[in-house]
């Protein structure tokens, strides 16, 4: 039999629900845990802040003292470098000074060596430029932290997305059976002559559709699984198991009472860390303006130096010391020194307007977040009422067929219905915890505080398990 793609496919699809059966559940504190160790976006912006920390220390060579080690090796016959070199070597003797051996002198060996050390005495422009560099890479440290908190919140929603996926897969894989059973039941029945064959039509019609919606779910769920692996980092987009249904109504709702908001969103929406990001962005340009400005002015530094000499060994022969201050101002460098401030200047600005633009955005983002909870909660009473409305029908529906007072196409389109219903409840449930996590995201607090839901969902889950069924 020839195999293609689409049956290589249908394969895997169908082998995949024993494949993960076997992993235990991936529950949503691991996955942020691991988003925070190896989420690519957390990783790029950690070593961009690194290196901003590791350039901040650069200006620190206008402002610290150096030391340092130097050694050569020279040999010259210049008349000049000659003298000087015996001199140097304290071995100048009469005969050095000998007009035909001054003007052709043999040549000299010298072995120079060296300990100097500077110190930085007056350099304005190192120290603004120091705290400039500062205050740039605290800013770096505050767009990796609001990096990390995108990342969890992106992860609550790509999570539940696909435990939304995995349920929607259940619910359909049982809308399945249903559709199938009925399908014999009026194949049956039309035998029977009970019903006719437009019934038996409508019936597979049914089946059909639920057939290819659940393909879709099917296909849905794997690029769901596979887009939280990388969301997590990991490089083989490995499929990881995931729990089968979204938390309860009753415990999605508990957790949005535990997290009340409150007039306080507009206060600490402005200590969120992209905010912080950009005080700091324009604390740095404000410095960097006055680097610039500081570069008008006179340097002054000062040296000690140790030199050694010696025709034959390296800090051989007698040492010789120097001390000295040297003071430089440029009066004029092409206008580079202007061009400058003015460029500061300019960065000074945009820095500034930044800082106004991202508090405003974090204003009309909580605001707007505050919003969506509110219609998003909204939204679930809907689907909530819908559904349990749903389900009555069908339950009324199927007694009236059961009594021969309704007919089978009005059967069936109580099904899709209820089946439509849980669907779009477990959607709007998914709806509303997004919700929740981009509010938390918007104030500025930790998205990743929705992973209490594992614990009351397992809670939930296993007070609904140990109920005793008996009336």
């Amino acid at each position: 039999m020839r195999t293609t793609p689409y049956s290589l496919v249908a394969a895997a699809t169908l082998a995949l629900p024993g494949l993960l059966a076997a992993q235990s559940p991936l529950r949503l504190a691991d996955a942020l845990a691991e988003a925070d160790r190896r989420a690519f976006a957390n990783r790029q912006a950690t070593a961009n802040a690194a290196n901003s920390r590791a350039q901040a220390a650069l200006p620190l060579k206008g402002i610290l003292p150096s030391a340092r080690v130097e050694g050569g090796f020279v040999r010259t016959t210049d008349p000049i470098g000659a003298f000087g070199t015996t001199l140097r070597q304290r071995a100048v003797t009469p005969a050095a000074f000998d007009p035909a051996r001054l003007n052709d002198p043999a040549p000299v060996n010298n072995m120079t060596g060296g300990l100097v050390l500077e110190v930085p005495v007056f350099n304005a422009d190192a120290l603004t430029g120091w705290r400039a560099a500062r205050s740039a890479a605290d800013a770096h440290d505050a767009m990796a932290d609001w990096t990390a908190v995108n990342t969890r919140a992106m992860v609550v929603k790509a999570y539940y997305g696909a435990v939304l996926a995995e349920e929607k897969v259940a619910m359909l894989t049982q809308a399945k059976r249903a559709a199938e059973s009925a399908v014999k039941q009026v194949e049956s029945m039309v035998r029977q002559g009970l019903v006719t064959k437009a019934d038996q039509l409508q019936a597979s019609v049914r089946a059909g559709d639920i057939e290819s919606q659940l393909l879709a779910a099917r296909n849905d769920a794997i690029t769901a699984r596979q887009q939280l692996a990388m969301l997590l980092g990991r490089t083989d987009t490995a499929l990881v198991a995931l729990p089968t249904s979204l938390p309860g109504d009753s415990v999605v709702r508990a957790f949005a009472r535990s997290t009340p908001m409150g007039s306080g969103e507009r206060t600490a929406a402005l200590t969120r860390d992209d905010v912080r990001a950009a005080q700091l962005g324009a604390r740095a340009a404000a410095a960097d303006r006055q680097r610039a400005t500081a570069t008008l002015l006179p340097r002054v530094n000062g040296f000690a130096r140790y030199d050694y000499n010696s025709p034959t060994t390296l800090y051989g022969g007698r040492p010789n010391w120097t001390v000295g201050v040297m003071g430089s101002w440029s009066l004029f460098g092409g206008a580079s020194e202007l061009a400058d401030v003015a460029g500061a200047s300019a960065r000074a600005r945009s820095a500034r307007a930044g800082e106004e633009a991202a508090q405003v955005n974090a204003r009309v983002e909580t605001e707007a977040a505050a919003r969506g909870v509110t219609l998003a909660l909204q939204r679930l009473d809907l689907a909530t009422m819908a559904a349990a409305q749903s389900r009555e029908a069908h339950r009324l529906v199927e007694k009236r067929y059961g009594g021969g007072l309704a007919t089978v196409a009005e059967l069936l389109g109580a099904e899709t219905a209820a089946t439509g219903a849980a669907l779009a409840e477990a959607a709007a449930r998914y709806t509303f915890i997004d919700a929740l996590a981009q509010h938390r995201r918007a104030i500025g607090a930790d998205p990743g505080a929705l992973a209490q839901l594992d614990g009351r969902h397992a809670a939930s889950t296993n007070d609904v398990r140990n109920e005793d069924p008996t009336p």
